[in-house]
């Protein structure tokens, strides 16, 4: 991670205490200013504003101790640094290629005027797009081991926003994502009806999650969440329906403490991004910038891919993950009695390995592969499954062998079962096993309630769960993809073999409940996806039919699933639906055979949350641009400019676009796939059908090599 351009420069106010104790200090980068102050009661307090408007108001600060004296009141300034940073750094992989970090730093150092006068510094970060800020515990004789009870944090907003949220569940985020007024929370009637998801936690009625993403009716774009966060618990917010003053709430361990800590340390940054176009959120970099650089030296064996998998038709019941139907069905030799359905056998991973290798994918991925899926779900047992023992049925050598001699590599399936514990127990020979079988990645899963007991999914014993194997994987150099974790909060950055996550309600919901509404895709950019990339799974081709239940389907167009691949970024994207589907739409496939997973730029071109999207990115090292559009159940009329392109130079597009007649409900699979020339002058007309998309590829034309008219 070289540093290519560095400003710095320190300001510090020191001197007279008293005198500064109703002093306002500021700092600001563009448009976006900050204030910090304390009151009378010594609290510490700051504001927010944007091109002059209020964004948060007055608003409070500090942190309780259990059993100890708060650092909520009764402080005093004793420094104040001003620092100004402006660096260029380079992702190991990602939507851009270089990313700019350059912000106004403001560090407040405040101690408790009463015995034994410990020390708090509140530290404060101004960029061009929002802010952040943390709380950091020095190294002091007052303060060692302790304990937080609660965080005072506030976010005093200045309206009756528009809010695209979910409830504040400590073991979830697959919720349906709700558009109301912050006056309309009501966590537990949506948690209620969410019979969907298994395990559901959410104490607080008027609870939301973060990434919360918000709309003023003055027209300003805000996002509040966290960044950075390690060694700590998550952060949801409380929402007061008369002030929309929202309040930090941690979430709780075992014994219903927050975050146990030992000084000198720091909390993870609450961030607020702001702007009055939706577009600039989509392409902040911010969070990722609260981030520290990379720990791993060498990450040359970190790769973006696409992959396969036996995954889909276990979804829609065609087959199980399971070997036998209970772990009691045994014949006379004590061997489980096979159930016919088992999907992970050596024969139907060949079949996936042969469509990987023939079509362009990179990875296969096998769920159900090893011992214990009969009894793995519900009953809150630890030990669950063993991490290297196969099923009768699957041959780890054969497939291995058979996968290399086509140039295909093989993804390891580690679900805990929410066992935690014994997965650690487990990990060393787990990964060694992994390195044995020459597998990449691994994708990891935490389905159900957290062992230990009485631990939640979002906890701080599980937030340092999840780096632990993400520190693990980096020693045998394999990549993670984690489900049903915390959602991200850019530490993909520090830890770049965490290739992505799931933590919210993926395609998936698709194949067994009610789904997911149209307009699902458009808000998750702006709420789960600002804290890290996700596997969502697009590519679903056949979007009836697969169920027996009356009237489920996939909720989008075919078209549509196509431009999810760039607009739901992830640097491992699964070509999710049974291979055999995609056989009859080949001309179709040709969009995610080409697509990339790693990329030089990213133009966010138009967006509005829970409305429609629009993003053209450059593939890495290339000059090829690819190219999704998305709509909610509306049909939409977008004309896109190309400006992004280079100049005096003629591109093939090809355009994979819902057809005239196409409708998510209606007639989901039908498309059109067009070919024009066109330059960084054309502006391209797009149709999109209700709950539909399109996706372009945008290649440099060879003279002679294409016959393929311009575009008018």
């Amino acid at each position: 991670m070289k540093k290519l351009l560095i400003f710095l420069w320190i300001v510090t106010v020191s001197g007279n205490v008293v005198a500064q104790q109703n002093k306002m200090v500021e700092a600001s980068m563009n448009k976006v200013k900050l204030k910090f102050m304390l009151d009378q009661e010594g609290r510490a307090c700051y504001a927010v504003s944007f091109s002059g408007k209020a964004v948060v108001e007055k608003s409070l600060l500090g942190i309780d101790l259990l059993n100890d004296p708060a650092f909520d009141q009764q402080l005093e300034i004793i420094k104040t640094e001003t620092t100004q940073v402006n660096e260029l750094w380079h992702p190991v992989w990602g939507e851009v290629s270089s990313i700019r970090n350059k912000y106004e730093q403001l560090v407040v150092q405040l101690r408790q005027k009463n015995s034994p006068n410990r020390l708090m510094n509140i530290i404060f970060r101004v960029f061009e797009d929002g802010l952040a800020f943390r709380y950091e515990f020095p190294k002091q004789p007052g303060l060692k081991y302790f304990i937080v009870s609660n965080e005072r944090t506030e976010f005093h907003l200045t309206g009756n926003h528009k809010a695209f949220w979910i409830p504040a569940d400590y073991d979830t985020n697959e919720y349906k994502y709700t558009t109301s007024k912050l006056s309309e929370v009501d966590s537990w009637k949506v948690t209620k009806a969410a019979t969907d998801i298994a395990v559901r936690v959410a104490p607080d009625q008027q609870g939301v999650q973060t990434p919360m993403m918000m709309k003023s009716v003055d027209g300003l774009y805000i996002n509040i969440h966290e960044a950075a966060l390690q060694d700590y618990s998550a952060m949801q917010l409380h929402v007061d329906k008369n002030t929309y003053n929202l309040t930090v709430r941690l979430v709780p361990d075992a014994v219903g403490n927050m975050a146990y800590l030992y000084a000198p340390c720091k909390t993870p940054w609450r961030t607020i991004l702001v702007s009055d176009h939706a577009a600039d959120l989509l392409a902040s970099k911010t969070i990722l910038n609260l981030n520290e650089p990379s720990v791993i030296e060498n990450t040359s064996w970190i790769k973006p891919m696409k992959f396969v998998g036996v995954w889909w038709e276990m979804q829609t019941g065609k087959s199980t993950w399971s070997y036998a139907n209970r772990s009691d069905t045994l014949n006379a030799q004590g061997q489980l009695i096979p159930n016919g359905t088992h999907g992970a056998n050596t024969a139907n991973v060949k079949r996936y390995i042969d469509f990987a290798a023939t079509h362009g994918v990179q990875g296969v991925l096998v769920e159900g592969w090893n011992v214990g899926w009969e009894d793995w779900f519900g009953n809150w047992k630890e030990k669950v499954f063993d991490f290297v023992k196969a099923y009768p049925d699957y041959d780890v050598n054969e497939i291995t062998a058979y996968a290399a001699s086509k140039g295909v590599k093989m993804i390891m399936h580690n679900e805990t079962s929410g066992a935690a514990t014994d997965y650690e127990r487990q990990l060393d020979t787990a990964y060694r096993f992994m390195n044995k079988f020459g597998f990449p990645a691994v994708k990891t899963g935490y389905v159900g309630k957290i062992i230990p007991r009485g631990e939640h999914h979002d906890g701080q014993w599980m937030i340092n769960h999840y780096i632990r194997v993400l520190e693990k994987a980096a020693e045998h150099q394999v990549m993670v993809d984690v489900h049903e974790a915390v959602r991200p909060t850019g530490l993909h950055r520090t830890y770049p073999n965490f290739i992505a996550s799931e933590a919210g309600r993926g395609n998936e919901y698709n194949a067994f409940s009610d789904g997911n509404p149209p307009e699902h895709e458009t808000i998750l950019p702006f709420t789960r996806l600002m804290g890290g990339p996700m596997d969502y799974t697009p590519g679903i081709f056949k979007i009836k039919g697969y169920s027996d239940v009356k009237g489920r389907q996939v909720h989008t167009t075919l078209a549509k699933q196509l431009a999810l691949y760039v607009t739901m970024y992830s640097p491992v994207q699964m070509v999710a639906d049974q291979v055999e589907n995609y056989e009859t739409h080949m001309d179709a496939y040709q969009f995610i055979k080409d697509v990339p997973v790693d990329w030089d730029d990213t133009k966010i071109l138009e967006a509005e949350p829970g409305d429609f999207v629009t993003i053209a990115r450059k593939e890495k090292g290339k000059g090829n641009w690819f190219l999704g559009a998305i709509t909610d159940e509306n049909a939409r009329k977008t004309t896109v400019e190309l400006n992004f392109l280079d100049r005096n130079r003629k591109y093939v597009a090809t355009i994979y676009a819902d057809a005239e007649q196409a409708d998510w409900q209606e007639n989901p699979e039908a498309y059109a796939i067009y070919q024009y020339i066109v330059t960084s002058a054309t502006k391209l007309r797009l149709n999109l059908a209700k709950g539909g998309g399109a996706a372009v590829s945008i290649m440099p034309f060879v003279s002679g090599s294409q016959k393929v008219k311009k575009y008018k």
